[in-house]
């Protein structure tokens, strides 16, 4: 993935950055012999968003999001604070995202900084800015982040050992943070929606992954339900790198 994230940085304005060319959307290779069900169908992290969520959460969402170290003559940027929760959604949980981090993450190479709280009472919608699906859309008011700031105290961003799990709400606030060092910064991240929730999103993987999730749910450690496509390993290979920035993804409801 760190090569592939050479190749998106490389097409500049035309890649699938979010908020700015420093942070990249990016798929893991979707065929076999990258498909890991220790990182991709955890059974703790299943447990736990099954227990939030309800039983057989939908698996409608695999890819990842890269901190790239800046090229020369340009200078490291952070996102603005905001929601991936861009539209008008319930009060309640109804997403869950797992991040896994392939490399220890800090804030030099750019962890992702979190508002611990935010995910609940603090305006939906209304707090943001932006229209739903731009690729600037989702931006925390600053009239908002400054009350919160003063009545709660500031974001954190945290220190992250690689193959750790961490599953946050969909609405929770944050921002990807400056890369400040050599490396690129690699975080996967799936989304678990609750069952009852009508997102019709579909996965796509390679054929040879379909025997592998077929094994997990014939043994009953799956424990999810995976929307997906199944194509060729070429059709695969030659599609991952060419998906959409994260806000293009529509995590709303169907009408």
């Amino acid at each position: 993935m760190v090569e592939d994230a050479r190749i998106l940085q490389a097409r500049g304005e035309d890649g699938p950055f979010n908020y700015n060319v420093g942070n990249i959307q990016q798929d893991a290779p979707p065929y076999a012999e990258y498909f890991y069900p220790s990182i991709f169908t955890n059974p703790i992290a299943t447990q736990v968003t099954s227990s939030v969520l309800g039983p057989g959460p939908k698996w409608t969402f695999c890819s990842g999001n890269t901190a790239m170290p800046p090229i020369p003559g340009s200078l490291p940027q952070r996102q603005p604070v905001h929601a991936d929760a861009d539209f008008a959604h319930p009060d309640h949980p109804f997403a869950l995202v797992i991040n896994v981090p392939l490399v220890d993450m800090t804030p030099h190479n750019g962890s992702t900084e979190v508002w611990l709280g935010t995910h609940t009472g603090l305006g939906g919608i209304k707090a943001q800015e932006g229209a739903h699906g731009e690729r600037a859309s989702g931006r925390i008011k600053e009239d908002l982040l400054a009350k919160r700031v003063a009545t709660d105290g500031p974001p954190v961003q945290p220190e992250i050992k690689k193959g750790s799990i961490i599953i946050r709400d969909l609405r929770l606030w944050h921002a990807g943070m400056p890369n400040m060092s050599e490396e690129v910064r690699v975080m996967l991240a799936q989304i678990h929606f609750a069952n009852w929730y009508r997102n019709p999103m579909r996965l796509e993987f390679a054929e040879d992954v379909k025997p592998i999730l077929e094994e997990l749910e014939s043994r009953g450690e799956l424990g999810l339900e995976v929307p997906a496509d199944w194509v060729s390993r070429q059709q695969a290979m030659d599609r991952y790198l060419n998906r959409a920035f994260g806000n293009a993804y529509d995590f709303n409801q169907a009408v």
